[in-house]
């Protein structure tokens, strides 16, 4: 499955990378971004492409390669310690797409809710992190019902958590998952206007591989990230993600030390809508450090 970046132009507009740069895409996945902005900075510039899926990055490689290109595995909230093993010096423009991947859906790590395949309950980017199975047989319903609510807005949180619960040791799976959750709600759900699953494999997905807090560990991190007048980009599709970073920018350029380049949150056109669905709730927020 091909991956189509999302508000590709809109970004190469805003932080517009000049030849020479030095660029981070943070997610760098398959690299759609990342060749426009290698492309941008051209050859006395400098990416480096981070991204927790090693598998993801294999592949990214085989694309993207230069003597100025560096495609390093790891969880873009490491960035400061990235950089400094590297030696690469701090960066004038950090992209990030916090966005799910449509390519993790053929990953085979259980993201997907729709395939007939009883994938392994995963559900994280890097290899080597605690695998969803595990994290649900640590939490007691409590946890479990808040994090559905929170991260995945699931206003039936409550009877879905005791399923799973309740039913964990006959879930082999994400499609014994699916079923699990499915089974636990009424039927004709949201009117079918999405799966009954979606909200729930969302939040823990969230949840598992620790999004939100590695959005912020970055985010406080900026300054040992770029440079002065270095720019940020922030592509959010999650509320509650948007709403992070709608805080900081605004925090920060109350203390002065940001410069926030995006009043509202940049979206999609409707053209860019119609050809890439996945665009339509995309959110992209931009800052500049002060110098």
């Amino acid at each position: 499955m091909s991956h189509t970046p999302v508000l590709l132009g809109t970004i190469l507009e805003n932080i517009n990378p000049l030849p020479g740069e030095f660029v981070i895409d943070g997610t760098v996945n398959g690299g759609g971004h990342a060749e426009k902005l290698i492309e941008r900075v051209g050859s006395n510039g400098k990416f480096l492409g981070v991204d927790l899926d090693e598998d993801m990055l294999s592949e990214t490689r085989k694309k993207l390669s230069g003597k100025n290109i560096f495609l390093k595995q790891g969880n873009y909230a490491d960035l400061p310690e990235i950089l400094e093993k590297g030696k690469l010096g701090k960066a004038d423009a950090l992209l990030l797409d916090l966005g799910f991947s449509s390519n993790q859906l053929e990953a085979g790590r259980g993201f997907a809710f729709s395939k007939e395949e009883n994938e392994p309950l995963l559900m994280t980017y890097d290899k080597n992190a605690e695998p969803l199975m595990d994290i649900l047989r640590d939490l007691k319903v409590a946890e479990l019902e808040n994090i559905i609510r929170e991260y995945g807005g699931e206003r039936m949180a409550g009877r879905v958590a005791k399923a799973i619960k309740a039913n964990l040791s006959r879930i082999q799976g994400s499609r014994d998952f699916a079923e699990v959750i499915t089974k636990s709600l009424p039927n004709f759900y949201e009117h079918g206007r999405i799966s009954p699953a979606t909200r729930t494999f969302q939040a823990l997905r969230i949840y598992a591989n620790k999004e939100l807090e590695n959005l912020k560990t970055v985010l406080s991190e900026l300054p040992n990230i770029l440079k002065p007048g270095g720019r940020v980009a922030i592509i959010s599709f999650h509320s509650l993600e948007d709403k992070i970073v709608k805080d900081f920018f605004r925090e920060e350029r109350r203390k002065g030390i940001l410069e926030v380049l995006t009043k509202k949150p940049l979206v999609a056109t409707r053209e860019e809508s119609m050809k890439n669905p996945r665009s339509r709730s995309a959110k992209l927020r931009i800052a500049k450090l002060i110098a």
